[in-house]
């Protein structure tokens, strides 16, 4: 029961979109939802539980014996009726998450509220261009598709921040005259990955004002039309 690598790899990334579930076939119990289905030939039947928060937990029976059946999520475990209820398993899911889920990569204190500014103000969503790289995207013009900013998911060690794990950081143009009076690194950071001259880097932890992000991404954005 709970999460798996094989639902941790398909949910990765997503968040549920509760409304949906209903729709689709979920059933309201317990708090959640809850849905029941039959696989490899009915010979399984697979529950799949989403609560109010979006986790997902799964179990999988064998119709006959009522009996839990897992040997598919072992590693290494191989055989052809092991490949089918593995297969039927995250076919079930992948559509679950494509048909119930919306994508949901960043979470960072700034992060969510300059996409939902972005998306009022000039009509533009997230591009993730790089597979490789799935918690990078960027912010392209409509009228020339040059990139006015970008988000990127890095090491705090990668801007020289003696602190452990991951931040969430915009980079956006900026006049390098300005720029270079603004680098303070604590709240402008050179351009990570970018032309240093004319791209700055600021966190989206909360350390960064939201105020002044909301200005910098418009004046990236007027940047961006030369």
């Amino acid at each position: 029961m709970g999460m798996n690598k094989i639902a941790e790899t398909i949910f990765r990334y997503k968040k549920a979109v509760l409304k949906k579930l209903p729709e689709y076939g979920f059933e309201e119990e317990g708090g959640g939802y809850v849905y029941r289905t039959q696989i490899c030939d009915n010979q399984m039947r697979l529950i799949v539980r989403i609560n109010v928060c979006g986790e997902v937990e799964t179990e999988v029976f064998d119709t006959e014996t009522e009996e839990p059946y897992t040997l598919f999520l072992v590693d290494g475990a191989v055989g052809e009726f092991v490949g089918k209820v593995r297969s039927d398993y995250a076919g079930v899911l992948e559509d679950i998450a494509e048909k119930c889920f919306e994508r949901e990569v960043f979470k960072g204190a700034h992060t969510q509220p300059l996409i939902e500014y972005v998306r009022e103000k000039y009509g533009d969503e997230l591009e993730f261009l790089w597979e490789k790289t799935p918690d990078c995207a960027v912010w392209r013009r409509k009228d020339n598709r040059k990139w006015y900013a970008a988000i990127l998911t890095v090491r705090y060690s990668k801007l020289g921040i003696e602190r452990e794990g991951t931040v969430e950081i915009i980079d956006m143009r900026m006049d390098p005259t300005e720029l270079e009076k603004a680098v303070d690194d604590r709240t402008y950071y050179r351009g990570y990955h970018m032309n240093k001259k004319h791209w700055v880097t600021m966190l989206l932890d909360g350390s960064a004002p939201y105020d002044e992000l909301v200005r910098r991404l418009d004046e990236s954005y007027a940047l961006a039309k030369k």
